[in-house]
């Protein structure tokens, strides 16, 4: 009906929108014609408008005024006088607002409406088709309502209001319609039997719902398909009418017995006859309403279970009988008056009967009377507490008040069709019973709420949480038959205690330890086995303390010392504490001392007096001495002499100093000749430096030197060098210091007439120097000595509790230190030898610093014993106390306690209270009386099925009366109080129940036996003998238990030892020290089974339940690195530089050990360091010796004079302080710099003016530029002679950049790397560089060049710089193992932790990957109940109606995995579980079902829910949830009564966690002109319904013109072609001609008789001839066109092979014909590749 009804809403709405659209198209057209006539009659000139300015006024709120300007204009938009505009329709310029202020923004707000719903963009916009396939969703447009209100009544308001404050929302936004989803199916199931075995039946088959329709998809199909069936005709007439029975009525009490008697005489003979006719009507009219609403009889089923339910369903009823109840035997019930017209002999003896018994109860109590009163009091006082001990046990306390009634259903006979007819039709069958006995429904009643309890917080503190308070009640009725169940009976509530008197509550807060010393770790390129002592390390490092809870008192007084409030501090447990604990780690730096650094020596000084002041002693030393360059911090050392004295004789402490000479003046005021120099001379000190000219008076003034100033005819020389460096700083036996000079000959004399050149001999000069003996003193400092107090000077020692490091003084001591006199290369000489004045202090005040005491807590309070009480176990715990050190001793301090840790064992616990029910005895069998059912159809004597109740009380574990309250907290559900019960009729034979089965003597051996035996009367009774129908006794083989075990799961994580864990010294926790390497153990599970493959407790197989195997953790191995290789030479040997030093790598780390630095890919080392270097530019000088004796190439031997050569040697010498010191090679030299080691030029003949050679040029003036120019210089030596000519003294040239003249400017080298001090692994450290001064053509100089110029140095020169630190990682002890993750299984772990509390720094030691350990629980089974599967429904004495269906619960086995089937086992090993099923407590053993009657249409059960399906396109979820569908189909069983069935039902709900199914088409192969095509699901289920219709394949063909030829059929491309055997012959114009037999070449087999004769013959190969069957698959035939008439593919295949054959063959055809080449040499290099040896790439070790 729905799809039908949608089906015509679309016509319409199409025919709608037709219609729409043609008036849309009409209205347009019109308007057109108006806009067309509008333009022609258009004013020329118009008013317009300007936007409402703000709204302007007093006062807030209505009554404001806004303006807008109106002006005329043109229509071609230009404006002009308000005249030419119509006045009549000029627009307002003003108008009344409402004027908005800040104070309306909490009046006003928008109110939001809800979103309509979503239309198509297609429905909205013209033009725009709708998708005609939907694949994700069709966008459309959703509005909804937005309006400014009052906040406080609604009322709408002005939009511009709310616009003033906030923007208005938005009114639309976009929405995607979902695409329609059809209904989806299953495939039907097999038919059912036909549903009679004789006449006309039906047979069903049904299927179920897999997914809903959605978003107006098609409906669901129906579920269910009938067809008629005929077994065969009936023997006889066919019952038609059935006896159905309906459900049982509500549980009601029989009226008293004047109630029932005051009914009688309103009775009348017609009254069974209404009730009959009133039946009859009511069971039609139930029929029908049954067919109508299925749900409300499964409702009326279930209401009626509730109350019908017995000892399977009653473990919650804890009710008792009232004591009507308990005389339920002796009332009459009131009968039911629509079975009155049963027979009438049976109520006649029943009546009879009914008299007798009332006489002999009459008889009974009269004896009881007279036996009563003859009792003595001592016997009645033993039945008045036999009395009260069975009220006690009674089910008829205060908590239940448990109510026998009866219950009743109605029976009446339907015909086939369904119609409810006269009982009498019926009478062919068995009347059932209409009436049983049931409990009363009872609601749970409680009593009152209690007071509330005291708050549990008895303090005040506004910041810790609040207590808790509680009150209680108690239930006064317990809930019976299903009634109501109880509601809460505690309630809980925060509360703060209250009132003046309430303390304040005790605050706890972290306390510290002091932080331990600062561990300093080396870093790996420090790692050099030179270096094997650590102990002097410094720089970054860690430090450690504890952490610990005290009790902070709120009365401390302010001023207590700190030691004093540590000693006052107790630990208690740190869960006490709230907020995050101080950390346990920090970074600590330990300063680096920082060592003497010198200077270079000086130069030995003049002879000088020991103390100038004091020179009585005529003993005099030559001094040298150098200088301390830094100032030494915490240098623990002696730092180097910095003075060396020689002893020496006539010492001065001044001398004259001869500072230049000046020019030679010929004597006699001659031109030339003999004549003297005057020496410039100043008077100096000892060291050098200038001083007054007096303190030299006793010193001998330096005499004038003689010299000469040659004649034109003599020989010029040249003058004297200046002396060289002594050879020797000192002389000896085997060594004497000389220095020397030389000159040489610069023109030769004349051959007449002027002085002789001298010989060569002449030309040099040696001298002695340094002639001081080879003797060095100095003295020599040993270390300072220990500290000791000084008994002059004392302060109170105090030991003050203070940080560590804190280097606080109590008094002053001495140090003293030896000093002896040293004497170099020989050792201790007597002190004389050194300057007494030089001698160095021997004593010094020092610090003593303060004792310091262990300072530690008080013991803590004993940990508490965990258990309460004591459970089953009798193991005893311990419980512990600790203290803890605060402050370790030192300076002598007292010392630490050795124990810190106590312990004891715990007293023995109490046994826990525990309770448990108390089960009482069964009472009588009660069964509905007589009187109430006698007049019923098939009423019987007192005997059959009823109910027996029975007390349940509370009990201690002593066995003392309990509240039953605890009894429903810790013991469980309550037992059932009633059960079913049979009271046996005369002719039944009643039998105990089964004893338990007899003990086997040995597994596998013998046989168990168990009894019962008749009771009461029915030993008597012949039929109860018959023991193969009532057997007394069962017997059965002993069971044969066989175990074995076998390991399962993984083995676990590698465990080691719990004393893995280190202890720092004195108890001071060290934290994160764990061995995390050795020998551990792992462990492996293990399973036990029974015979039958049933996992049973591990103790069966004599096993502990584990596989223990030691293993191995391998200890973490460092990243190993070279020892430093040597500096590399300075990068620059002229100016700034670096320097290097690497570490190459020799081991890689593994198993977590320290990490190697990072590859430096540059330099390709692991690590390096860079210093920056000097080299000094004149570190390495050239030094050219005199020139050699002129070598005249053109000779002039008269004149000795000409053109000639010089040469001289040119030495590259190291340059000391001293001077050249040693010939090095040349390279070290500049080469550009290199003198010339020979020159050429002409030897100045006699006569000729001679000159010095000449000086070094001026410096060129800066900037350089050609204009500037520089000169040098050379003097005259010999005069000229006559005629003769003197060259020029002066040469100029101009200056040239680069050339002779440069500029000069700073260059800053790079920064080295961190510099630590000697000792430093880490921490704050200095970077430097360097400045270079470079010239203008690149070549570094001098620094002195840069300086001369005060060229600006912008740059710093040094930087501070960090070194990180290698922290190792520390690790927070393992956790406690945890509780199993699972109770029973195989799967169960145990896990325990630790926590990062310092993370690695640096190469610190990485933290271990394993953070979380595991090892598996011991294997238990799991047991669990599991119900069995419903039995068939089952009416009970009838064919069909209200029946009821069964199961059982029974206990299973499995081993969690839920990949192994649950095994049944014994009942008892469940006996410790809560009986639940599924984690559901409400164990329901059996409910109301229906059994149809015959012809009756029915509905099947609910299906189980579908699994949850998302609404998803192509796996990408849609956003539209997910949902799961059961269905329910109708099943018929006569085709009369199909008309009348009910509706199908389908049921849907949303669910999480859905999955994306996709939906295809899948067609089979063709038959003939048709395939099978159906619909898919992505999981391989055929449905129905999921594939679009607009993409389902073909299932038929049709070939037109139609396929009429023989063997013709029509193929998939739609053309005729032929069957399988036949080939098609075409006509010109592409139809089918005929079909013609393809000849097959038949190949005989073995067999056949035929096998010698070769024939071809034609057959059809799909129809082989009789008697040749395996001849069908050995025949073969070609068939080279397909169905279609085209060629079929294979055919090109083979002229394609064809093909390539041919090309193959004549292409070697060619190759073997053609004439070969010559061959040629190959030419090989044999030059050698260079070896390159390859890094192996590990950039990140």
């Amino acid at each position: 009906m729905g799809l039908r009804s949608v089906g015509a809403l679309g016509v319409s709405s199409d025919v709608s929108f037709s219609s729409l659209w043609r008036l849309l198209l009409l209205f347009l057209s019109v308007w057109g014609l108006d806009a067309q006539t509008a333009i022609e009659t258009k004013p020329l000139y118009i008013w317009q408008t300007g936007p409402w300015g703000r709204c302007m006024g007093s006062e807030c709120g209505p009554g404001g005024s806004q303006s807008r300007a109106v002006w005329c204009a043109h229509s071609e938009g230009w404006t002009t006088l308000h005249t030419n505009c119509n006045q009549t329709e000029q627009p307002n310029s003003q108008q009344s607002c409402f004027r908005v202020c800040d104070w309306h923004k909490d009046l006003y707000d928008w109110q939001l409406g809800a979103w309509n719903q979503c239309v198509p963009v297609s429905m909205r916009s013209v033009g725009v088709q709708r998708p005609t396939v939907c694949t994700r969703g069709e966008e459309g447009i959703q509005n909804r309502e937005v309006g400014c209100v009052q906040k406080a009544n609604g009322e709408p308001s002005e939009d511009a209001i709310c616009e003033y404050f906030e923007p208005k929302p938005r009114l639309e936004q976009a929405c995607l319609i979902p695409c329609p989803r059809d209904c989806v199916v299953t495939e039907f199931s097999i038919w059912t039997p036909c549903s009679k075995t004789c006449g006309m039946g039906l047979q069903n088959r049904i299927r179920f719902v897999l997914a809903p329709p959605l978003f107006g998809g098609a409906a669901c199909p129906n579920l269910t398909e009938f067809k008629t069936c005929q077994q065969g005709p009936c023997e006889g007439e066919e019952s038609l009418y059935t006896l159905r029975v309906g459900p049982w009525g509500p549980c009601s009490v029989p009226l008293p017995r004047q109630a029932r008697q005051a009914e009688k005489p309103s009775r009348n003979s017609e009254t069974p006859f209404r009730e009959t006719e009133k039946l009859s009507k009511r069971g039609k009219k139930q029929s029908r309403e049954g067919r109508k609403s299925p749900r409300d009889g499964d409702k009326q089923h279930k209401e009626v279970d509730k109350s019908s339910k017995d000892g399977d369903k009653l473990s919650r009823d804890t009710e008792k009988p009232t004591r009507s109840s308990r005389k339920l035997d002796r009332e009459n019930s009131k009968p039911d008056r629509s079975f009155r017209q049963a027979d009438r002999p049976k109520q006649q003896k029943k009546a009879k009967n009914k008299e007798k018994r009332g006489k002999m109860r009459v008889k009974t109590q009269r004896k009881l009377r007279e036996r009563g009163k003859a009792k003595d009091p001592e016997t009645k006082e033993l039945m008045k507490e036999k009395r009260n001990r069975n009220r006690q046990n009674r089910p008829g306390g205060k908590f239940w008040d448990l109510q026998i009634g009866f219950q009743t259903r109605e029976v009446t006979c339907v015909h086939m069709n369904g119609t409810v007819e006269a009982p009498s039709l019926c009478s062919q069958e068995s009347w059932p019973v209409t009436f049983q006995a049931c409990v009363m429904t009872k609601d749970c009643d409680v009593t009152e709420w209690s007071e509330w309890s005291a708050c549990s917080k008895k303090c005040y503190d506004a910041n810790s949480p609040k207590g808790e308070r509680t009150r209680t009640r108690k239930v006064s009725q317990f809930p019976i038959g299903g009634g109501k169940d109880c509601p809460e009976l505690q309630e809980k509530e925060p509360c703060s205690p209250q009132g003046d008197g309430v303390p304040p509550c005790t605050v706890y807060s972290w306390k510290t330890t002091e932080w331990t010393e600062c561990r300093v770790d080396m870093l790996l390129s420090q790692q050099d086995r030179r270096r094997g002592n650590q102990t002097g390390l410094c720089g970054g490092g860690i430090q450690t303390r504890e952490v610990y809870c005290v009790q902070t008192s709120t009365d401390t007084p302010p001023k207590l010392s700190s030691l004093r409030i540590k000693e006052a501090l107790q630990p208690v447990n740190s869960d006490l504490c709230t907020g995050i604990s101080p950390n346990t780690t920090q970074l600590c730096h330990i300063s680096c001392p920082v060592e003497c650094e010198l200077s270079s020596w000086s130069g030995w000084g003049p002879c000088t007096y020991e103390n100038c002041d004091e020179h009585g002693a005529k003993k005099g030393f030559k001094l040298r001495k150098r200088k301390l360059i830094n100032d030494p911090m915490g240098w623990t050392g002696n730092c180097p002499h910095l003075v060396e004295a020689i002893p020496c004789e006539d010492p001065s402490c001044y001398d004259w100093l001869v500072v230049k000479l000046s020019e030679c003046v010929p004597d006699n005021e001659n031109e030339c000749g003999p004549g003297t120099q005057i020496p410039q001379v100043q008077c100096v000190n000892s060291n050098g430096e200038y001083v007054e000219r007096q303190l030299c008076r006793d010193a001998i003034l330096p005499m004038p030197a003689i010299c000469e100033v040659p004649c034109p005819k003599d020989c010029a020389l040249s003058p004297w060098s200046t002396w060289s460096l002594c050879s020797h700083t000192c002389s000896g036996k085997n060594t004497e210091g000389k220095q020397t000079r030389s000159r040489s000959i610069l023109a030769y004399n004349a051959g007449e007439g002027g002085f002789l050149c001298p010989n060569t001999s002449a030309l040099q000069e040696v001298r002695s120097c340094n002639e001081h003996p080879c003797t060095v003193y100095h003295w020599q400092t040993g270390p300072w000595g220990q500290c000791i107090e000084d008994s002059s000077t004392v302060v109170n020692n105090m030991s003050m509790g203070r940080a560590h490091g804190d280097n606080t003084a109590c008094s002053v001591g001495m140090q003293t230190r030896k000093i002896i006199c040293v004497r170099v290369n020989v050792g201790q000489v007597p002190p004389k030898k050194c300057p007494e004045s030089l001698r160095p202090e021997t004593v010094r005040p020092c610090l003593l610093p303060c004792k310091r005491d262990c300072i530690i807590t008080p013991y803590s309070n004993w940990s508490p014993c965990h258990s309460t009480c004591r459970g089953g176990e009798n193991t005893k715990k311990k419980q512990y106390r600790n203290r803890i050190v605060i402050q370790l001793p030192a300076n002598g301090g007292q010392d630490c306690p050795e124990v810190l840790t106590q312990e004891r064992e715990c007293d023995s616990p109490p046994i826990c209270q525990g309770y448990r029910w108390k089960t009482h005895k069964w009472r009588r069998c009660q069964i509905v009386s007589l009187a109430v059912h006698q007049d019923s159809p098939g009423a019987q004597e007192t005997c059959g099925p009823g109910l027996q109740v029975r007390a349940v009380s509370c009990r201690n574990q002593d066995g003392g009366q309990a509240e039953v309250e605890s009894c429903f907290k810790f013991a469980g559900s309550m037992p059932p109080l009633t059960q079913p019960c049979q009271l046996p009729c005369q002719e039944d034979c009643q039998l105990s129940s089964w004893s338990k089965f007899s003990s086997c003597t040995a597994n596998c051996v013998g046989v168990r036996t168990r009894k019962r035996m008749l009771v009461g009367k029915s030993k008597k009774r012949d039929q109860c003998k018959n023991h193969q129908m009532y057997p007394l006794s069962e017997t059965q083989y002993c069971p044969c238990n066989k175990y074995n075990a076998q390991p399962v799961g993984n083995w676990s994580d590698c465990i080691l030892p719990e004393s893995g864990r280190m202890e720092g010294q004195l108890g001071m926790k060290v934290q994160g020290d764990i061995r995390e390497c050795g020998q551990g153990y792992r462990y492996q599970a293990m399973v036990c089974y029974d015979q039958d493959n049933r996992i049973v407790e591990t103790s069966r197989c004599n096993s502990h339940g584990y596989i223990e195997e030691a293993c191995i953790i391998p200890c973490p191995s460092d990243c190993k690195l070279s020892e430093w290789s040597n500096w590399s030479r300075c990068s620059k040997s002229c100016g700034s530089g670096v320097k290097v030093r690497s570490k190459w790598l020799r081991e890689k780390p593994y198993n977590g050990g320290r990490p190697c630095p990072k590859l430096d890919h540059v330099n390709q080392a692991q690590v390096y360091e860079v210093v920056p270097c000097h080299s000094d530019c004149g570190q390495y000088i050239w030094v050219s010796e005199p020139w050699s004796v002129w070598k005249v190439s053109n000779v002039d031997l008269k004149e000795n004079c000409g053109e000639g050569v010089q040469t001289r040697k040119v030495r590259c010498m190291l340059n000391t302080i001293d001077g050249p010191s040693e010939q090095v090679e040349d390279y070290l030299c500049d080469p550009e710099e290199m003198p010339l080691g020979s020159r050429s030029s002409r030897l100045p003949c006699p006569e000729d003016c001679v000159l010095s050679d000449w000086g070094v040029w001026s410096p060129c003036t800066l900037p350089c530029s050609g204009n500037n120019t520089r000169e040098r210089n050379a003097y005259l030596l010999r005069q000229r002679g006559e005629q003769k000519e003197c060259p020029p003294t002066k040469q100029i040239e101009p200056c040239t950049l680069n050339s002779n003249c440069f500029h000069y400017s700073y260059n800053i080298t790079d920064w080295s790397t961190c510099q630590l001090s000697d000792r430093a692994v880490c921490g704050n450290g200095i970077k430097t560089r360097m400045l270079d001064c470079v010239r203008s053509d690149g070549k570094s100089v001098d620094l002195k060049f840069c300086k001369e110029l005060g060229l600006e140095r912008k740059w710093q020169m040094n930087a501070s710089c960090v070194v990180e630190c290698p922290i190792n990682c520390q690790l927070s002890d393992w956790s406690p193992w945890s509780e199993c993750t699972h109770t029973c299984g195989l799967a169960g772990k145990l896990w325990r932790k630790r926590t990062l509390i310092q993370a690695p720094q640096g190469d610190g030691r990485p933290c271990p990957s394993q953070m979380e350990q595991w090892k598996p629980c011991l294997v238990k089974p799991c047991y669990s109940w599991r119900y069995s599967v419903w039995s068939d429904c089952k009416s009970e004495g009838v064919r069909c109606g209200e029946g009821l269906r069964f199961r059982n619960v029974s206990c299973f086995v499995s081993d969690g995995s839920g990949q192994q089937d649950s095994n049944l086992v014994e009942d008892e090993l469940c006996g410790d579980l809560e009986p639940s099923v599924d984690g559901d407590s409400h164990i329901v053993l059996k409910e109301n079902c229906i059994v149809p009657c015959p012809g009756e249409c029915y509905l099947t059960d609910w299906t189980v829910w579908s699994p949850c399906q998302l609404n998803c396109v192509s796996g990408d979820d849609l956003g539209f949830g997910s949902v799961q569908v059961r269905s329910r189909a109708v099943v018929a069983q006569d085709p009369e009564n199909v008309l009348q069935c009910p509706e199908q039902e389908l049921e849907a709900r949303p669910c999480t966690e859905g999955q994306c199914f996709e939906y295809k088409w899948r067609t089979g192969p063709w038959r003939g002109s048709s395939r099978q095509v159906w619909c898919q699901r992505s999981d391989g289920l055929n449905v129905t319904g999921g594939c679009p219709e607009t993409t389902k394949p073909l299932a038929d063909r049709t070939c037109d013109p139609p396929c009429t030829k023989p063997r013709s059929l029509c193929t998939e491309v739609g053309v005729c072609g032929c069957e399988e055997g036949y080939t098609e012959v075409m006509t010109s114009d592409g139809l089918l001609d005929q079909c013609t037999l393809i000849p097959v070449l038949e190949i005989p087999t073995a067999g056949d008789n035929r096998a010698d004769v070769k024939t071809i013959r034609a057959f059809n190969p799909t129809q082989p001839a009789a008697g040749t069957p395996s001849r069908v698959g050995r025949t073969w035939f070609l068939q080279p066109f397909g169905a279609d008439g085209k060629l079929k593919t294979w055919v090109y295949g083979v002229a394609a092979g064809a093909l390539v054959l041919l090309i193959f063959i004549i292409s070697m055809t060619y190759l073997a014909c053609k004439k070969p080449k010559k061959p040629q040499r190959r030419q090989m290099n044999n030059r050698l590749k260079p070896l390159t040896l390859a890094y192996d790439g590990d950039a990140d070790m």
